[in-house]
């Protein structure tokens, strides 16, 4: 894999072209028709080792990037704050320092709001292997990208001009990151999707990364619309993405959370709210999902919910981010 990619960090999408980012969509869909045959690739990363760092727990994931990496004949180990002296304070960039000079890869999973993305760019600029962000508090780029690819599957490379729809839903339960949507609105508008972002009033991105967003569109000459109405935003759509978040903007206290949530209980995706919707429109979900909250499960368990696919595309996505950023020569 001796291309410009090797050893380049992942750490949000704007950071590659979108030349790059294809450069990843062409590789992971080869991986998964190879797979799909059973044909064996344990030489791409044989030998190599990829540090997993969880600041939060997963299950897609940690199972998606190790699982990958046993299939590239590397290894990946499973590392926490609290089983390494970083629970003890110490820094990234002596973490940074030290893993990459026993292995090829540091992939990161940090949420703190106003922490995670910061810390991966610092570890990054000491780390001599190339860091990968497996979600952080502004952007999820790898699961952004395993949506893309599932939709090219479905409805063929050129997206130009679908109507791409990121809803808030309503949730119990924790204070979920703004990362996911964030992720879509810089990622979809930059392959030429008009993006309608849906949310109730106070649960919206980062001032930051919608200027970007609305800067992507306007190179793409796409259409990047804000609306607090979900009925509005779901007419006519050709991808309907809808999920949870909090309002991380306006606070995290979880008491005050719940009480805006339980104001907007109403923000669920029925099958009358896909009939919105065209009619060979598809309901996607980053997963978890909270059945009978955010969506009803005829909507998940449904004929238009591609929710498994993503999922799925996860493991081959990955697989050829780290193709081609470690595995260089060998």
């Amino acid at each position: 894999m001796n291309t410009k990619l090797f050893q380049k960090d992942f750490i949000c999408t704007p950071d590659w072209s979108v030349e790059d980012l294809n450069t990843m969509l062409d590789l992971a869909m080869r991986l998964k028709e190879d797979f799909s045959m059973g044909m064996i690739h344990d030489q791409i990363l044989r030998a190599k080792t990829l540090y997993m760092l969880f600041f939060e727990e997963s299950t897609r994931t940690r199972n998606s990037f190790e699982t990958g990496m046993t299939q590239l004949g590397g290894h990946a180990i499973w590392l926490t704050p609290k089983a390494t002296q970083i629970g003890h304070g110490e820094n990234a960039k002596d973490t940074g320092i030290v893993l990459s000079s026993y292995g090829h890869g540091i992939a990161i999973r940090d949420c703190r709001t106003g922490i995670g993305n910061k810390y991966l760019y610092e570890m990054a600029e000491y780390a001599d292997a190339p860091i990968i962000n497996m979600q952080d508090d502004v952007d999820h780029p790898c699961q952004a990208m395993a949506d893309l690819m599932t939709m090219m599957e479905l409805f063929g490379r050129d997206l130009r001009r679908r109507k791409f729809v990121i809803s808030w839903t309503y949730a119990p339960k924790y204070v979920r990151p703004l990362s996911v949507p964030q992720s879509l609105v810089w990622l979809m508008p930059r392959f030429g999707m008009d993006v309608t972002l849906a949310y109730p009033e106070g649960y919206h991105m980062m001032p930051n990364v919608m200027e970007k967003a609305r800067a992507f569109a306007d190179e793409a000459g796409v259409q990047l619309t804000e609306t607090h109405d979900m009925a509005e935003a779901f007419d006519g759509a050709d991808f309907l993405y809808a999920k949870s978040w909090g309002p991380i903007m306006v606070t995290e206290d979880e008491a005050k959370v719940e009480a805006m949530n339980d104001q907007h209980k109403d923000w669920k995706v029925s099958q009358k709210m896909m009939d919105l919707a065209k009619k060979s429109a598809v309901y996607m979900h980053c997963m978890p999902i909270d059945r009978g909250h955010e969506a009803d499960d005829d909507v998940i368990d449904g004929k238009q919910s591609i929710i498994y696919k993503q999922a799925e595309n996860r493991l081959h996505i990955q697989k050829a981010l780290m193709a081609l950023t470690m595995g260089g020569r060998a």
